[in-house]
Formats: structure tokens, sequence, C-alpha cells
């Protein structure tokens, strides 16, 4: 079973606005600092359904099921390695600290606690503008702007790779900060950054000065553009006015990549970026060139300044446009159903994976891989959904045989009786798509018995530069 729910909803909450004392939050040791963000899953479903039940209620389709369920799935995607590798941002930093630490600050000073507040807010910021700036962290961070929605749920579209750059930033805080008091700092900050990312909130008065608030943060997911490269705060935003990218909320703000990958498949979401600008490689002419295709900004191209021209970014359309696939009812429902059955089952196993054994582990993640394709080309649409859609639904059937067989689930051959409800719907499944395919024969139309909605015109993957 999990821990998940040892948490009061009190603490909870306060732990999502960094509303927290030094003498709870101080630790001496790594192992006793409780992992925050994985007890504030329960949180992240409460507040999501609450706005999703406010948009309901205005009507205002703040929420898509394709889009919110596309940012869990990369939310999900982004932390499946974790189960695998350990944390480089973690062991990156108690290796400095281990090695080539200046002093030791006390760990259960509030001196320590509050320096170290905010100077992981400081490395959040340079981390966040570089990633803005420099095009091969673009292509890692990228993943985060995709969602042309802005609510709660856009906040987990988070990057499988992005660690693997920010990582750095906080290694200077190593010379002299203690590790358990680091990581605190560092899982707080990203929880700070959860619930600004909602448009039900219009100002906090006073405190939109000091703090990072959601009109500050609506500017930075815009791509409008007078929001781009603006607003990168983490939790202060004195650190943009600071250094001279801040600027107000004023237009309305449409959201998204000045250049939209319209799809909801998660490989492309998260690695489709990368793939351009590998490409690209090819038509630039020098070395010179090749090298600032990956360390000047999205916008640049040959002849254009560092960060590329702010008039090269496409005016905002009249009503915003985007990309969407209408799915049958039927289809809806049947997706919502299976992608909650796919949560509980994820959740479950970040829960478990300490007590699985390694092959364990490498199978289900796996699987939770294939799951997220599937969902996204359910989402778009696509010719092959089908078919990906029909092999998950016999990997379960198969997988679920196979687990009981092994006495997974208790004495050989025994099974629960959620998990004998859930393969006879899994079979139903696999017997549904077997006869959509069926039926669809030789088709040649790309989104049979799907029809697609407003399916914009498929760009090439030249998100230059995302306004976010």
């Amino acid at each position: 079973m999990s821990n998940l729910n040892k948490v009061d909803f009190v603490t909870g909450m306060r732990r999502m606005v960094y509303a927290v004392t030094p003498n709870e939050t101080s630790f001496k040791a790594v192992e006793e600092a409780p992992h925050y963000i994985n007890e504030a899953t329960p949180f992240f479903w409460v507040c999501m359904v609450i706005e999703l039940a406010i948009s309901v209620a205005k009507q205002d389709r703040k929420y898509r099921m394709s889009d919110a369920f596309t940012s869990i799935s990369a939310g999900m995607f982004s932390r499946l390695p974790m189960v695998i590798l350990r944390s480089i941002t973690l062991e990156g930093y108690v290796w400095v600290y281990q090695n080539f630490r200046l002093t030791e600050l006390p760990w259960d000073s509030q001196w320590t606690w509050w320096l170290t507040f905010l100077g992981v807010d400081l490395a959040y910021y340079w981390f966040h503008r570089m990633a803005h700036e420099v095009n091969f962290m673009w292509a890692l961070h990228q993943t985060h702007h995709s969602s042309e929605d802005y609510n709660l749920s856009t906040a987990l579209r988070q990057s499988v790779f992005q660690i693997y750059s920010s990582w750095v930033f906080y290694l200077p805080m190593a010379l002299f900060i203690p590790p358990a008091v680091f990581i605190v700092h560092q899982e707080l900050n990203i929880l700070y950054q959860f619930w600004i990312h909602t448009q039900y909130i219009r100002s906090l008065g006073p405190l939109e000065w000091i703090l990072n608030t959601p009109s500050h943060h609506r500017v930075h997911h815009g791509r409008n553009p007078y929001c781009i490269d603006k607003n990168y705060a983490g939790t202060l935003i004195i650190w943009d006015r600071l250094f001279g990218t801040f600027t107000a909320e004023k237009d309305t703000v449409a959201y998204g990549l000045t250049h939209p990958i319209n799809t909801f498949e998660p490989f492309t979401i998260q690695a489709g970026y990368i793939k351009y600008l590998l490409e690209r490689l090819g038509s630039l002419r020098g070395l010179g060139n090749k090298i600032c295709n990956f360390l000047y900004g999205p916008g640049w191209l040959p002849g254009k300044p560092r960060l590329g021209n702010i008039e090269d970014i496409p005016k905002v359309e009249s009503p915003v446009r985007k990309y969407d696939v209408r799915m049958p009812s039927w289809l809806s429902v049947y997706v919502f159903v299976h992608f909650m059955l796919f949560a509980g089952g994820y959740q479950e196993l970040m829960a478990r994976k300490t007590t699985l054994s390694q092959t364990s582990v490498l199978v289900f993640v796996a699987y939770c891989f294939f799951n997220l394709t599937c969902f996204g080309r359910l989402f778009d649409g696509s010719k092959s959904a089908k078919i990906f859609e029909l092999v998950r639904c016999l990997m379960f059937v198969v997988g679920e045989t196979v687990l009981c067989q092994i006495g997974w689930f208790g004495e050989r051959g025994e099974r629960p009786l959620a998990m004998v409800a859930f393969r006879w719907l899994f079979a139903a499944s696999a017997s549904l798509w077997v006869a959509l395919i069926m039926r669809a024969g030789n088709a040649t139309e790309e989104n049979a018995p799907m029809k697609p909605g407003t399916n914009l015109t498929k760009n090439r993957l030249d998100n230059k530069k995302k306004s976010n």
C-alpha cells in the first residue's frame, strides 16, 4: 500500500503554497526528508477536480479531456525513469557536497533554511531562463509549454529529459548547504508552481509585487509577442523584476507554442523538438552555425540576433484556434475509464517500486510507456490507434494471467475479485477493437471510425520560440 494518505489535508495544502515553517521542514539526513511531490499526488487530483467542476459550471471549456489527460500522461511519463534510475539532482548534489564543500552550515538553523529558500529559487530562475534562451535546453523544456490549455493539469505536463539539464544550476549551493535542507526546498519550490497554473485566480493584490502568481505565470505560458521570454520565476517574482524579464498581464493570453506541434502523442511531445534540432543541422552551413543551433535561442537563424526577432513571432489569430480531434461519445467514455484504471495501476507501481524485482519494474515501466502512447494515438484519432489499443488490451489479459499463475496475487491460481473484473473488461475491450478493425476493413481514411474535428495543419516542429 502507498503512504500517500498519511498527510492530513491542511498540511498537504500548506505545502502546496510553501506555507511551512523551518522547524517542520528541517532534517539532518536526506533519508529523513519526506517525498513531498509524491505525497502531494492526492492533492493534485483534488485541486484538479475542483477546478474542473468550476469549469463545467461556467461552461467555459477551460478543460478538454484530450489535452488534460495528455498533460497528466506527460507527468507520469516524466517520472517513470525515476522508478529505475536514481535522481541525478540529488546524487550530483550529494557528491559535490561530500567532496568539495567549503563549509557546513547547520542543518537546524533558521538562517540556513531561509538562505536555502532564496538560493533554490534564484537557481531555478536562472535554469528556467536558460531553458528558454538556449536551444538544446529548450528542446528539453518545451514539453511543458506544448499545452494549448492553461489549467492545473498543465502543471503536470513535464519533460522526461529536463532534469538532465536543470541539476547543474543547484550545484553551487552544495558547497555549503546540507543536502537534506536543499532537497526539501527544491521539492517545495516545484510544488508551489502547481497551483499558479490556473485562470480562475485573477490577482493576489499586493502579493503580485513579491510572489510568482497565476497572473504572472499566465504571461509566461502565453504565445502573444508581449509574453515571449518573460516571468521565469519559481516562487518569488522579484528575480524577474531585478533582472529585467518581468511583464504584467495585459492582453488576453493565448497559450501554447508559437509553432504548435498538433499532436497528443507523448513521444512526439517529449522528443519532437530534439529531432527537429538534429534534422536542422544538415541545412546549416559552417561549424559556427551548427554550434549556434544548440546554444542560441529557439528563434535564432543565421543572420538573426541570438534570441531571434520578436517581429518573427506569429501574431495570435482571432478567434484563437486549438488543435482538437472530436471523438465519439462512446470513445470518450472508453478512454476515460481506461485512463483512470491505468492511473490507479501507475500509482500502485510508484508505491511498490522498492519491493519489486528489477525485471518486474522494467516490464511494468515499459507497459506504462506503451499505455501512454496508446492513449495519445486515440486522442489524435490516428490510423494505428485501433491496432495499438487492441495490443494494449491483450497485453493486460496475458500479463494478468501470467501474474496469477506465478502467485502474484497470493496462492497460485487465485485472483482478487477486482482483477477478475478487470480481466473481463480488457477482454471485452479487445473484442471491441477487433470488431472495429474488421469493420474498417481496407478503408483508407485516416480516422475511421473517429472523425477529426479541428485538426489544424501539421506544422513542422519549428516551434522556434514558444512564448513560454
